[in-house]
């Protein structure tokens, strides 16, 4: 198991955080959720720029965090490290996402 900071301390890099990222994110359905919801990120992003319409970019958080958020709170059952980490949690979702694409983390 991946052990997590002292109560009080935190992360102090994002290659000490992706380790406890990935154990949050054990359930395969919730993973692969995740990868679901950033390939529809990215989806909605080239929408954005093909129809010149940038009212499109306000769905992509929603898009992105609704699918991952639901596979956290009825898959994994945890919650979800955005809200303690955002920046690191977002960065994890995205090397996650290519890690899964490019065959080298097997989901």
């Amino acid at each position: 198991m991946t052990s997590q900071p002292a109560p009080g301390e935190r992360y102090q890099s994002f290659s000490a955080f992706y380790p406890y990222y990935i154990h949050e994110h054990s359930n395969r359905t919730c993973r692969r959720i995740h990868v679901v919801g950033s390939a529809l990120v990215i989806g909605v992003l080239v929408l954005a720029i093909v129809t010149r319409n940038a009212w499109w970019l306000l769905a992509m958080p929603l898009v992105g965090y609704g699918f991952a958020w639901v596979g956290h709170f009825f898959f994994e059952k945890n919650r979800p490290a955005t809200f303690q980490y955002p920046l690191w949690s977002l960065m994890g979702d995205w090397r996650m996402f290519f890690e899964t694409v490019s065959g080298k983390r097997k989901f």
